[in-house]
């Protein structure tokens, strides 16, 4: 009856129960092993090692935070471009590579949001059945049906971006690494190895600045050259990160596509994601096509006066991140656990009240300190703002300053209201998460193209109003669903399992019967296709080989 947990969080994403659920378990056996006061003092001496060892795991995930954001170009494009700046790479060059590069980002970003929750709570329920054997087959599926169908979509793209044909080619090839990076991280973050994830990201950058440098001593052209640095750093991650994947799960032959029922069933969780990630960019977008937008080349658009302090403003919702990780769900998952556990072991009802009472008296206590944290943080970075951002070198001048404020206002509310969210979908409310992160991207985007026709004064107001709306629309919801809990819970269950389906399990069933009929074809003998069959044949033909394929 207890849901497997689920949190989404851009393009860093994360479950707890399994993981959670075992801890506990464990705990209790060790109890009932070690009675005596030697084995009490022993646990107690387990117990602070154990909790050392989740402080340093949870500081490794914080850095990760910081070095790992899914906003704009990231961290390692960043390097890259900075170290062609300093090489002497000429500004209109730098401009396109940022263009490229961010377009490629966010694409691949949108496209993975979509499919991101649903294979978290499919990897979740996986775990907590103990079905480790359907993780990687999983990972590959759902990178093959992201892959073809981005590489179509962005494809179509950079054919009429204006993009030269070896631009082109690389902005696809690191669009196609960015995707497996991305659901990479659902899996990633399933086996909580944040220090090899941290080394991974670690030697992606080291490998991006060696090749950047050894292109720009080379002579290469600069856009192309390191270009092919950053895919070639975010690569280097991506085998990495494989090889910790194939390190924790076990290798098995079960259907790749076995996750996309998944998809059906949990569609309000695709949505989510989607609307969450459109109302968290698409103002970037729409601003590109305004009148402080630059036309850098083709269809590569962007605003400099805008997405500069956008990206500062970003920085500020850290505090939130922080404090969900380490604050909001470890202390509220506890009692969400007694609660439903009630439920599962035939609790009676003065004790599923009081946990209930118990329970959201720490979750109305965490919420209101995240608020009054990203409170105090926006309030000292707006005071501070003039002063510390006119020091450096990044041209603010008052618009900017505005635009700024705005946003970090903005982003404020957005980070509280997400964090709103995902406590909406620990009580299962899909509908409720849906409602607030469609209203999110609608508000957002078309309040940012009606700004469009106002001063310039009022860019980003648009994006304000929708975070707002966001915010306000979750804490309601999350208030009248947890008014009558019990009612929710228990009306949830339904009378006779049904399993539900729809297109993505007809298009999984049908990629099955296809890779079933393909095997039972090489098992006959017979080659198809008609790339397969010519090898085949020249190589029969000339070298008098059979087929040993």
């Amino acid at each position: 009856m207890v849901p497997s947990l689920v949190s989404y969080h851009h393009g860093l994403q994360r479950f707890t129960p399994v993981s959670q659920h075992q801890n506990q378990a464990s705990s209790g056996k060790r109890d009932q092993r070690h009675g005596d006061g030697e084995s009490h003092i022993a646990a107690g001496r387990g117990q602070r090692r154990f909790r050392f060892v989740v402080f340093f795991d949870r500081l490794l995930f914080l850095v990760l935070l910081f070095l790992r954001l899914d906003a704009h170009p990231g961290l390692l494009p960043l390097i890259v471009v900075g170290a062609g700046g300093l090489w002497g790479v000429g500004r209109a060059n730098q401009d396109l590579l940022v263009c490229m590069v961010t377009y490629t980002l966010l694409a691949s970003l949108t496209l993975t949001s979509f499919f991101s929750m649903p294979v978290t709570r499919f990897l979740a329920d996986m775990l907590f059945a103990e079905r480790e054997e359907e993780v990687l087959p999983s990972f590959w599926g759902s990178n093959a049906i992201m892959l073809v169908a981005g590489t179509v979509l962005y494809g179509v793209f950079l054919l009429f971006s204006g993009a030269t044909l070896l631009q082109g080619l690389l902005c696809l090839w690191l669009f196609n690494i960015m995707i497996v990076n991305w659901n990479g991280m659902s899996y990633l973050t399933a086996i909580k190895d944040y220090r090899g994830i941290l080394c991974s990201f670690a030697a992606a950058i080291g490998v991006a600045c060696l090749f950047a440098l050894v292109a720009l001593a080379l002579g290469l052209p600069p856009v192309e050259g390191l270009l092919a640095s950053i895919a070639l750093g975010y690569g280097v991650m991506l085998a990495w990160d494989v090889v910790l994947l194939y390190r924790y799960f076990p290798q098995s032959d079960r259907s790749p596509w076995f996750f996309s029922q998944w998809l059906d069933q949990f569609m309000p969780l695709a949505l989510t994601g989607l609307f969450t990630n459109l109302g968290l960019f698409s103002h970037l977008v729409i601003i590109w096509a305004g009148p402080i937008g630059v036309q850098v080349k083709g269809l590569f658009y962007g605003a400099p006066y805008h997405d500069v302090p956008a990206l500062i403003a970003f920085l500020t919702i850290l505090v939130t991140t922080v404090n969900f990780v380490v604050s909001v769900e470890v202390n509220f998952y506890p009692r969400y656990r007694d609660y439903y556990s009630l439920f599962n072991d035939g609790g009676v009802v003065g004790d599923i009240v009081v946990a209930e009472e118990e329970m959201l008296a720490t979750l109305n206590r965490e919420l209101w300190f995240c608020a009054l944290k990203q409170l105090f943080v926006t309030a000292a970075v707006i005071s501070l703002e003039t002063t510390v951002l006119s020091a450096l070198p990044l041209g603010f001048n008052s618009l900017m300053h505005g635009y700024f404020r705005t946003l970090c206002v903005g982003y404020g509310l957005y980070a509280v209201g997400n964090t709103v969210m995902l406590i909406l979908l620990y009580f299962t409310d899909y509908k409720g998460a849906v409602l607030a992160s469609g209203l999110f991207a609608g508000v957002a985007g078309l309040a940012t193209a009606v700004s469009l026709l106002l001063p310039q004064q009022f860019y980003g107001f648009g994006f304000l109003l929708g975070a707002a709306v966001f915010f306000i629309v979750a804490l309601l919801r999350l208030d009248t669903y947890t008014a009558n809990l019990p009612y929710r819970i228990l009306s949830q269950q339904p009378m006779v399992a049904t399993e539900k389906t729809g297109r993505f399990t007809q298009l999984g069933r049908l990629l099955d019967r296809a890779e079933q009929r393909y095997e039972e074809a090489r098992h006959k003998g017979e080659p198809h296709g008609g790339f397969e069959r010519t090898v085949v044949r020249v190589y029969r033909n000339h070298w008098g080989g059979s087929d040993d394929r």
